[in-house]
This record gives C-alpha cells, sequence and structure tokens, in this order.
C-alpha cells in the first residue's frame, strides 16, 4: 500500500518535482544570489530611489542576463522555463531588479538576435550578456503608450544611413543605458528597429522622478534630435509591430513568472506575520477570515504558477500562441496584485512600513499591471482571439 501523501503548503502541485534537475539548479543559483545580494539592497534602493548599475554585471557573471540566446553570443543558451524560473526569483525581491533584468534580456537581445545582422549581434550581444554593457527598449512614447502603432518618432533615410528624430517614454535603464533600441518609422511609414549607443550627437536620456513604484529601477525618456543611425545598425528586413511586439511577448512572459514571485513573497510575509501577531489573546492566524484570506492567495498562486511552465513547456516547444502570453500575464498581474493589497491589509498599519515589504511590492505591481500591454488591452487581445472581432 503507498504511503499517504503529505500536503506542501508551500507548493501544494509540487511544481518543483515538474523541473528538471537543470532547471532546478538554476533556479536555485538565481535564488541564492537574489536573496544573498539583491535583499540586502533593496529598502535602500527604494528609499533613495537609486539604482545600482553593478547588478547588470552580476547577473552577467552568473548567465541570468539573456538566459535564452545561445552560447556563441555570450548567452546561456537556456530553455523558457530557466528564464521564468530566473524572473520568479528576481521579482520575489524587487519587480524593479526583474524589470532592469527582462529589459536588457527580452527587449533589448532578443531583438538583436533575431532582427539584426550577424556583425550587430558579434559586436552588441556579448557585451550585454556580460552585463558590461547596459541597453534599454524605446517604443512607448509621450502621447502613444497602448497605440504604439500611432509613433510619430520618424527616421528619415539618409546617405550611409538614417536621421532619427522623436521621443520616447517610461523607458526603463535609459539614464544609464550603452545601447538603445528603438522603434520609428521610415520614410514609407513602415517601423523599424535601430541599434543606436550612448554618447551619439543628439540623443540625450533624461531621468523621470518621482515614481512611487519601481523605484529600485532606474526610467527615463529618449530623446532624438536628427541622431544619426548608420546603415548597419538598422534592423534589415522585420517591419512594422511585429518586431517590437515579438519582444513583448519574451518579456511579458517573464512578467507572467515574476509577478508571481513577488505575489509569493507577500503570500509568506503575511502567513508569518499573522502567525506571530498576537490580538485578543490568539495569533491573528486563528481568525478564520485570516485563514480564507492565505486559503485564496495560496490557490491563485498555485494556479498561476502551473499555467507559467505550461506556457514556458509550449514556448520550448515551438507551440505557443502570442495570446497564451496575453493569458498568463494578465491573470498573473492581476492576481498578484490583489494578494499585495490584501497582504497589505493584513499587516494592519505595520503594512505601510516599507520595511515590512508588502507595501513595496504593491506599488511595484500597480506598475507591472500596467506596463507590457495592460491589463485591459490583454482581455481585448483575448477578446479579438475568440470572437474575430478588433475592439481596439
Amino acid at each position: 500500500m503507498a504511503a499517504k501523501a503529505s500536503f506542501n503548503w508551500a507548493d501544494p502541485l509540487l511544481l518543483d518535482q515538474q523541473l528538471t534537475g537543470d532547471e532546478r539548479a538554476v533556479r536555485d543559483a538565481a535564488a541564492s544570489y537574489c536573496q544573498e545580494q539583491l535583499a540586502p539592497r533593496v529598502l535602500e534602493a527604494f528609499r533613495h530611489e537609486t539604482t545600482d548599475a553593478a547588478i547588470f554585471r552580476e547577473m552577467g557573471a552568473l548567465g541570468l542576463l539573456g538566459a535564452t540566446i545561445p552560447e556563441q553570443y555570450g548567452g546561456a543558451g537556456l530553455n523558457y522555463v530557466c528564464y521564468g524560473l530566473i524572473a520568479r526569483e528576481v521579482e520575489r525581491i524587487d519587480s524593479g531588479y526583474r524589470s532592469m533584468m527582462s529589459v536588457q534580456s527580452s527587449l533589448v537581445m532578443v531583438p538583436i538576435f533575431e532582427f539584426g545582422n550577424e556583425q550587430t549581434r558579434r559586436k552588441y550581444l556579448p557585451k550585454l550578456a556580460s552585463g558590461g554593457w547596459i541597453g534599454c527598449f524605446g517604443l512607448t512614447e509621450p502621447n502613444h503608450g497602448s497605440d504604439p502603432g500611432s509613433m510619430v518618432s520618424r527616421a528619415r533615410k539618409v546617405d550611409g544611413g538614417y536621421k532619427l528624430s522623436g521621443s520616447k517614454m517610461w523607458i526603463t535603464n535609459s539614464p544609464i543605458a550603452d545601447v538603445f533600441v528603438v522603434w520609428a518609422k521610415d520614410d514609407e511609414g513602415a517601423i523599424r528597429g535601430f541599434v543606436l549607443e550612448k554618447g551619439w550627437k543628439g540623443l540625450t536620456a533624461p531621468k523621470i522622478q518621482g515614481k512611487v513604484g519601481l523605484r529600485a529601477s532606474i526610467t527615463g525618456e529618449v530623446v532624438m534630435d536628427e541622431v544619426f543611425c548608420p546603415e548597419e545598425n538598422a534592423f534589415p528586413e522585420v517591419r512594422g509591430l511585429k518586431g517590437p511586439f515579438t519582444c513583448l511577448n519574451s518579456a511579458r512572459y517573464g512578467i507572467a513568472w515574476g509577478a508571481l514571485g513577488a505575489a509569493e513573497d507577500c503570500w509568506h510575509r503575511a502567513r508569518q506575520y499573522t502567525l506571530d501577531r498576537k490580538q485578543f489573546g490568539k495569533p491573528l492566524a486563528a481568525n478564520q477570515l485570516v485563514q480564507k484570506k492565505l486559503a485564496d492567495m495560496q490557490t491563485e498562486i498555485t494556479l498561476g504558477l502551473q499555467g507559467c511552465l505550461r506556457l514556458g513547456r509550449m514556448k520550448d516547444e515551438g507551440t505557443a500562441a502570442v495570446e497564451i502570453t496575453s493569458i498568463m500575464k494578465r491573470n498573473s498581474c492581476g492576481k498578484a496584485l490583489e494578494i499585495a493589497r490584501t497582504a497589505r491589509d493584513m499587516l494592519g498599519g505595520n503594512g505601510i512600513s516599507d520595511e515590512f515589504g508588502v507595501a513595496r511590492h504593491l506599488v511595484n505591481l500597480e506598475v507591472v499591471n500596467t506596463y507590457e500591454g495592460t491589463h485591459d488591452v490583454h482581455a481585448l487581445i483575448l477578446g479579438r482571439a475568440q470572437t474575430g472581432i478588433s475592439a481596439f
């Protein structure tokens, strides 16, 4: 007779057992780095809105940047499940740190690998993979967020290349970036991708001040005033929104995993707090309302992680339609935000203090629920896929 199965409250569906040995090793290495190196820094970084650029080099040394990029270009050549597991561990500490990592990996390295010529790949990817160079991705404009196809940035053809003019807004990493992947319309009105470098004449990246969330990662604008981009730094073939959306789909996948990492941290903190905190002569965790909230958190995180794992396997098999990423990004971010709000409430007045961690996750997840496709835009993507009717 088989031994009675025991319930693992922290991993009810035994996600760990569904991973390969290599995947667990990657996860454990990422977790060790995050807990030992990132966790001690995050509170001061959040309080003072400071970004430590050394984090890129540290992540690069461990192979956490461009994890899915082939080794010949400096990447680790890992599968998508590994990339998701890395994102989960980084965002368990802070969404800003995961944003730094996923912009570098998915929004800068992926388009250079997918759309750049061989010269561009060999020039930029190894330096980005090592963290020696920092990258940013410029798509969103001051007046064009969910509607990037209406962008007004322009790339005018000139001898030997293009002259780029326009501005981009809410660009993670831009004030400290060495490499800028930007999107603009050419003379025919087609959206094209270009790789620019720090210091090129007419290119500036002022910092955006006063953010309430993602304070541990730096965000800025990208302002282009007749910036010359040589022909070899223009992506030669890709046209239209296929280019930027290929990168965004990869990043959104990482966000789906990452948001659940933040949710797990909120859940575990709320559980421990309500076990330790006594009111009316008993732990808060002895109250039915508290236990119900913990059960809801456990359920949503458990189901969400299974969905992320399945999506990762499908991406590795080449069977994942982009709409599945919309399901998981939307679900993970929305549920994680609800969990952070509930955890903040469970901690009472202490939940407002940044020392308890939950409020930081809360304001971060407000951002994560909005960027890289808002909660509602992903709903419309899924509605279009079901009905054949576009509502946007």
